[in-house]
């Protein structure tokens, strides 16, 4: 069982309003010996409040290395040594809680799929049917194209095309059906 191993001797804090030539006074706090026996007492039980927050062994033994870490770092703002199992405690409790929203979060993100992804291939082959769809469109008649680019690309019903360009309605499919036999034959015929 690993132990925490004591900081070097630092010069004992001050009280605010004391002065240089007063008395020596160290301020409240955890010590280092107090710190180690609380480890070295009551490590298991943190690790057992540890498990029933968390499923697997790692991340409650992780946990509770971190709260001693944390501890050990703050333990100046433990004034009360008797506090430092509570702050330990609740320390492992936070820890416990963050490591199951990263769990969550990454369990979520995983969760997705990832969206189909086309081949170099397919993506070459639609660049050539597009710019051969593009040619082939530039080769009809003006309202041909019109119609059909309002009917299909700008996704209009065939009374909102007529009403767009001023024409009827049977002006509309007969635009639209003479300009899609049109693009066959010139998708279809050899380039």
């Amino acid at each position: 069982m690993p132990v925490i191993a004591p900081m070097p001797a630092a010069r004992p804090a001050r009280l605010p309003n004391q002065r240089d030539g007063a008395d020596d006074v160290v301020a409240a706090g955890t010590t280092v010996d107090h710190l180690t026996e609380t480890y070295r007492t009551h490590y298991r039980s943190l690790l057992g409040l540890a498990a029933l927050l968390l499923d697997d062994t790692a991340s409650c033994e992780d946990v509770v290395q971190e709260a001693f870490i944390r501890v050990h770092s703050a333990r100046k703002r433990v004034r009360d040594p008797e506090k430092t199992l509570a702050y330990l405690r609740q320390t492992v409790v936070n820890l416990s809680r963050s490591a199951l929203r990263r769990r969550i979060l990454g369990l979520k993100l995983l969760s997705k799929p990832m969206p189909d992804m086309a081949s170099a291939e397919e993506g070459a082959y639609d660049q050539l049917e597009r710019d051969s769809l593009i040619k082939a469109m530039k080769g009809l008649q003006r309202r041909q194209r019109e119609v059909l680019v309002l009917r299909y690309f700008a996704d209009m019903t065939e009374a909102q095309v007529a009403e767009t360009l001023g024409i009827s309605l049977g002006s509309v499919k007969a635009y639209g059906s003479r300009g899609i036999a049109a693009l066959r034959l010139a998708m279809e015929a050899p380039a």
